[in-house]
Order: C-alpha cells, then sequence, then structure tokens
C-alpha cells in the first residue's frame, strides 16, 4: 500500500487513542482523538470504526480508557455495558472487553488503567499478527487456481462488504490474502460488491484496493450470480462478524445470497476471520441477534457533489423500510474457514479442535 494509514493508534499519553473515521471515506481521510468511553462507544454505534475485529480492538481501548476516569468496580461495569450494547452481532465486541475486564478485575484500582492499557496493546498486536498469518493460510487458495490459469489470466476473486485493512489493524481478513498473492506478482481481480446499504464495498473496499494497486470492479450487489454462471468469478472471500459452533457464519446482509450463486455454479466459498469471531456458545446460526439498523440507511444515500457531503432520498416520503444489518450463511454453503491457526472444515469437529488451545 502506499502511504500507510493505520486505523486505529494509541496515544503515547495513554490518555487517548486515535482512529481513521470511517464515515468519511473515500472522499474525506480525516482522523479522530477519543478520549473517553462515551467517544469511543460514539464512535463504534456511529460505525466511525467498523469490521468485528476492528470494533473489538476499539472497544478494548475504551474500557482502558474508562477506568482512567474510574477505575471501579462500578466504572468498569458502567464501560462494559455502554460498549456492548453498541453493535449486537458482532462478537468481537464483546470478546475484547470481556478479556479486558478479567484482565483487571483481581488488581487495585490504582493499578487498573495501566493493566487495561497493556492488554489492549496486545489485543491489537494479535489482530494484527494475526492478519499476516490468515493472508499466508489463504494465500494457497489464490496459489491454486493461479496454476490453473492461463499466463498473465487474473485469478477473479468476488467478495462482500469490507474485510480489509479497514476493517482490522493491518492486512484485513478476507482482502489479506488477495494483498500477499498481488506482493507475490500472482495476477489477481477482484470484484467488489457495493454492499447496500451502507456501501462499504463502493465506499471502503475499493478504496483501499485503489490504494494497494489491486485492480477491481465495483458491482451492484445484485451482479454477482450473473457473474458466477457465466464462469467470471474462480472463488468468494468474504469475512465474518460471528461464527457460529456448528459452521455457520453470520456476516454483512447479502452474503448468504452470494454463498447460494457460488453452490450452485460450483465456486469455492471461503470466509476468513479471526478465531476471537467465532462464538463456541452460539450453537448455530439462527442464536446470534441480526442487529436492526436505521431504516433511514435504506431510504435515502449520501454522496458527494462539488466536494459537499449531499443526502438524496430514494424513495417515497410515505415509503417504510427494514435494514437488517446481517444475515446467516449455514455451514453447508461454506468451503472452508480461514483463520489465523490455518484453515479448517466448517464442522463442529474442526473447530472444536481449533479452539481447544489458546494462542495468547
Amino acid at each position: 500500500m502506499n502511504a500507510p494509514l493505520r486505523t486505529i493508534q494509541a496515544g503515547r499519553d495513554g490518555a487517548r487513542v486515535t482512529i481513521l473515521d470511517q464515515s468519511r471515506l473515500p472522499h474525506d481521510v480525516v482522523t479522530l482523538d477519543l478520549t473517553t468511553v462515551e467517544e469511543v462507544a460514539e464512535a463504534i454505534g456511529a460505525m466511525r470504526v467498523r469490521g468485528a475485529p476492528l470494533i473489538g480492538v476499539t472497544a478494548a481501548w475504551g474500557v482502558a480508557l474508562a477506568l482512567r476516569h474510574d477505575p471501579s468496580d462500578a466504572g468498569l461495569a458502567r464501560a462494559a455495558e455502554v460498549l456492548i450494547r453498541q453493535r449486537p452481532t458482532a462478537v468481537n465486541l464483546r470478546w475484547a472487553v470481556e478479556r479486558v475486564a478479567a484482565a483487571v478485575r483481581g488488581l487495585s484500582a490504582a493499578d487498573r488503567a495501566d493493566a487495561a492499557w497493556v492488554e489492549a496493546a496486545s489485543i491489537m498486536a494479535e489482530d494484527e499478527s494475526g492478519n499476516e498469518r490468515i493472508a499466508e493460510h489463504g494465500l494457497p487458495l489464490i496459489q491454486e487456481i493461479a496454476r490453473r490459469k492461463h499466463d498473465g489470466d487474473a485469478v477473479q476473486v468476488l467478495t462482500h462488504c469490507n474485510a480489509g485493512w479497514l476493517a482490522t489493524t493491518a492486512w484485513g481478513t478476507a482482502t489479506a490474502p488477495i494483498y500477499l498473492a498481488h506482493q507475490q506478482g500472482i495476477p489477481v481481480h477482484v470484484w467488489v460488491d457495493e454492499t447496500r446499504p451502507r456501501n462499504q464495498g463502493a465506499a471502503l473496499t475499493a478504496w483501499e484496493l485503489a490504494r494497494a494497486g489491486v485492480p477491481h470492479t465495483v458491482i451492484v450487489d445484485n451482479a454477482g450470480g450473473h457473474l458466477m454462471q457465466r464462469d467470471r468469478v474462480d472463488l468468494c472471500l468474504v469475512g465474518a462478524d460471528r461464527v457460529a459452533a456448528n459452521g455457520d457464519v453470520v456476516n454483512k446482509i447479502g452474503t448468504y445470497l452470494k454463498a447460494l450463486a457460488a453452490r450452485d455454479g460450483g465456486i469455492p466459498f471461503h470466509v476468513a476471520m479471526p478465531t476471537s469471531t467465532i462464538d463456541l456458545a452460539a450453537i448455530d446460526g439462527m442464536m446470534i441477534p441480526i442487529e436492526e439498523r436505521d431504516p433511514d440507511e435504506v431510504l435515502g444515500v449520501t454522496g458527494y457533489a462539488d466536494g459537499v457531503p449531499v443526502r438524496v432520498a430514494l424513495t417515497a416520503p410515505a415509503t417504510r423500510a427494514a435494514n437488517p444489518g446481517f444475515d446467516v450463511t449455514p455451514a453447508r454453503l461454506v468451503t472452508s474457514l480461514i483463520t489465523e491457526r490455518g484453515c479448517i472444515a466448517p464442522t463442529p469437529a474442526a473447530i472444536a479442535a481449533l479452539m481447544e488451545h489458546d494462542i495468547r
């Protein structure tokens, strides 16, 4: 990538974190300093930071900031509650908050903030190294297809939403193998679903692929099946917000339809995510709460005209909208799960074996 950016950075003073405000992309690159748990919660809820791994990292820093102001048990409980309620579907949020809370709960009030800061830093470092390992474990899937191609023909990858470095702290999840393949000189082309209604594919994935010099084309969400029917997609690579114990995958709304089309076309459908996204308490995907977002996201769209953001209505004033943020892709439609610990089949046995040891 050119001029490296970071989705989140910890302040050296231990009293702030700086985020890249993703609600302003791709037109404006703006950073924000967050100094309180309330500011962190707002950034997560308003999707200034988004992507399951990144909101977990951000929430960890949020707990640390909260303990700077109130290190009591009550302060810790309040911080956890305000952060966890922001986004109910992505399990990384709760996982990170509970991990920081567990790290400080037995300490004196005077030691809690510093210990939380160290734990949040560990979570962020693990996410970055995990991104690299996901890239390494996913790369052979692209290499295998590239070997079957005619010289110079690109491997055609379809992705959905944004599971890139904007959703994490480094390479991303679903895009990590793509970036590594590109760096190694393997021709790759990415079909980028626009991902209505927030257009994370068109606004974010396309922006970061362009910065990295990876060839890509934005398509409307309903074009993916058409491309698969005409043999213009070699594999699908998506991320996940939560994976159930049986291998069901909860990801951005529309993922299920892509998986159905891929199955009909005999196209591999891979899901990349850190093991912190696996929720063993969820027996299957239907147990996982699906976030219902503001209907206004569906009823209108924001674009830019002459450098100025403009909100445009798409429907008649009396029209109502429903806006589920995620859907469930059954494990039977998933070819493999790509994690920092390796690629596995999306089965209860494989997931249980993967999670038997703690790599922290």
